[in-house]
């Protein structure tokens, strides 16, 4: 059995990556728009009312819309914008969240596609407030640093110009040469992934939450500091409730306490999921502290590669089919 698929938004980033994993497929349909019908209402309402699965990867707005023309009762719809991650009635897209999501993404008909802050964030602090080790009330902070490609073709572009012309732009005293460290963001404390990261952790308030972009392509680490002692747990005890959450889940890897190799090495490399659809956990600990880091490539698990994973979910197809 063949599914038909719609793209909506098919040049963007995540679009684009979409279909890329939809091609490695022969059990799907792509239906394709014009290319000048893009932006034609009458025929998009026609493709995503025509569509098994209809992906959103749209702006807000443009999302918000687009789910309006759906009145096929039978298209799911999977919105990768920010629109609907926190609204009644839509599923959340993360199979790994808590018992029960898979069956909610199998049944439902308007999945929202997470984040990729909020994916690394929510995979840490679930697990520890299920458990009853963070207390929902607890401040959370996090840091984040994540590969310029998740802020779009616009970021994209300013950062491959820069590496391209950044040493004789320089010389000549023009270029950003901010573009070559790391850039701290979302100063306002106003994220649009925010909603999300205490939505679906069960926690009472937003964290406090620092995003940085860098200048590599792709690749993001979340990381939470854990006083161990304040919050009355172990370092053992937050692995063991890692362990005991994504046990069997074939795109989680909780790593071994402060693991080895990485000790070892000094450095942590948040590049290291890249091409994959897998999320890594770490917990690296000593007597009353510890740091727990979630790594995922974001323009996989992150974005689209995590919008076909719930798609397979939904179709029930194989979980991992063309990840």
């Amino acid at each position: 059995m063949r599914h038909t698929i719609f793209v909506d938004g098919h040049e963007g980033t995540t679009g684009l990556r979409i279909n890329e994993y939809l091609a490695r497929r022969d059990d799907v349909e792509v239906l394709r728009i014009d290319a000048d019908r893009r932006k034609d209402p009458a025929e998009r309402a026609r493709l995503l009312n025509a569509a098994e699965v209809a992906f959103l990867c749209l702006p807000d707005v443009a999302a918000r819309e687009a789910v309006a023309m759906v009145t096929n009762p039978h298209t799911c719809v999977i919105d990768a914008s920010t629109a609907h991650r926190t609204s009644p009635g839509w599923v959340y897209g993360l199979p790994e969240l808590a018992p029960g999501q898979r069956a909610a993404i199998r049944a439902g008909k308007r999945i929202a596609n997470p984040g990729c802050h909020a994916s690394a964030f929510i995979m840490l602090l679930r697990p520890l407030v299920d458990a009853g080790i963070v207390p929902a009330s607890w401040p959370v902070a996090a840091t984040s640093i994540t590969g310029y490609s998740g802020g779009g073709k616009k970021m994209i572009e300013e950062y491959q110009a820069a590496a391209t012309a950044m040493g004789a732009a320089l010389l000549a005293g023009q270029g950003n040469p901010m573009l070559g460290a790391p850039r701290p963001y979302g100063l306002k404390l106003t994220h649009k992934h925010l909603p999300e990261m205490a939505a679906h952790t069960g926690l009472a308030n937003k964290p406090v939450f620092l995003p940085i972009v860098s200048n590599f392509y792709k690749g993001l680490a979340v990381t939470v500091p854990l006083p161990l002692a304040q919050i009355g747990t172990s370092a053992a005890a937050v692995q063991a409730a890692y362990e005991k959450h994504y046990a069997g889940e074939r795109f989680v890897r909780v790593m071994p306490l402060s693991d080895p190799a990485t000790v070892e090495g000094g450095f942590f490399d948040v590049q290291a999921c890249n091409d994959t659809n897998r999320v890594d956990i770490f917990v690296f600990a000593n007597d009353g502290q510890a740091i727990v880091i979630a790594r995922l490539d974001n323009l996989g698990k992150g974005a689209s590669g995590a919008a076909v994973q719930a798609m397979n979910v939904h179709i029930g197809a194989d979980e991992g089919l063309g990840l």
